[in-house]
């Protein structure tokens, strides 16, 4: 320790000096310092904040579980047996998705679900971008024009298939008589197959651009208005600026509309196709998930409609890795 003393031969005590630990070449190491500890406040903040966050996370998470992750779990399982609506349930294996391979009604939903998708989902992006482009302008009356615009988003989807319903009604409807001076009034919308799955895939356009068109304004706000000053000053046009500013740098939004649109497609629609064309005419609008409902509450084919539905989630969970792994999450052009 520092401080020692040492008798000396002449009997004088002499100062002794700590020295530092020295190697085996007899050069000084200095010693390790030790790395600053957490104080006991700052342990039991991180404690007490962790048990907030936990039990904030709890109610939902609880919900997430009963209501989604339990009947999914249930329904995958439903799926390698046979059930009736009377409680009879048998275990077949994989009978249902080998009926599934050969069902030409299945296959035939496919194909109309995947030209409802392909159609749609970009009609969607299209739209509601070029809205959110528009609105974000200032000009008088732009708020009342997007409180227009998003107002039938909050409307009931069934009560929107019901009006539509009533205004394309055959000759008589008012969308008939808006289009008699172009030889259209004779058209049957909802009763004709080559016209049907186009007017509702127009009506769906037209009930989820609004909602949309909020997510893509959100994203533009966010883009520095330095940006497109600078492109000015360079003699930039319009067009050269969507595609060079803003589209990229919508890069995370548009990501986000992509995977909700598709998923909102694939597993949505049923209530406007319930009640507008019950799936006809001649399965025209007969989508996956209406087959999935014909099977399990029209037919008691309970077994078969979870294997539907199995499989129509694993496609579902097939896409939307791909789409993260091609786009990086929305980061198209970063570089990382």
């Amino acid at each position: 320790m520092s401080g020692q003393t040492q008798q000396g031969a002449g009997g004088r005590a002499t100062a002794v000096r700590d020295e530092p630990p020295t190697t085996a070449k007899g050069q000084h190491t200095a010693p390790a310092a030790k790395p600053p500890g957490k104080s006991s406040n700052a342990r039991s903040r991180e404690k007490r904040e962790r048990r907030a966050a936990l039990l904030f996370l709890l109610p939902d998470s609880l919900g997430l579980l009963t209501f989604v992750m339990i009947p999914m779990v249930l329904a995958i399982a439903l799926g390698f047996f046979r059930m009736d609506g009377f409680g009879n349930l048998s275990f077949i294996g994989v009978d249902n998705f080998v009926r599934m391979a050969n069902d030409p009604q299945f296959w035939q939903s496919v194909r109309v679900t995947l030209t409802y998708l392909v159609v749609l989902v970009p009609a969607i992006f299209v739209v509601a971008l070029a809205l959110a482009l528009l609105v974000q302008q200032r000009f008088p009356g732009v708020g009342a024009i997007r409180s227009a615009l998003f107002a039938p988003y909050v409307v009931s989807l069934v009560v929107v298939g019901l009006i539509w319903q009533f205004m394309l009604s055959d000759r008589i409807g008012v969308i008939s008589q808006m289009l008699a001076p172009f030889g259209l009034r004779d058209v049957s919308w909802l009763g004709d197959p080559q016209f049907t799955l186009g007017t509702i895939i127009f009506i769906c356009v037209w009930f989820q651009m609004g909602y949309y068109m909020i997510i893509f304004l959100a994203g533009l706000q966010d883009i520095p208005a330095e940006y497109y000053e600078a492109a000015r000053i360079d003699g930039t046009t319009a067009w050269q600026r969507l595609m060079r500013i803003t589209l990229p740098l919508l890069g995370p939004t548009s990501f986000f509309v992509l995977i909700t649109a598709t998923i909102a497609v694939i597993t949505g629609g049923f209530d406007l196709i319930y009640i507008m064309t019950g799936g006809g005419p001649a399965g025209a609008t007969s989508l996956l998930i209406f087959y999935i409902y014909e099977q399990a509450f029209l037919f008691g084919e309970y077994g078969y409609a979870a294997a539907i539905g199995s499989t129509l989630i694993a496609v579902l969970l097939i896409w939307s890795l791909l789409l993260f792994k091609l786009t990086r999450g929305g980061r198209v052009n970063d570089g990382s």
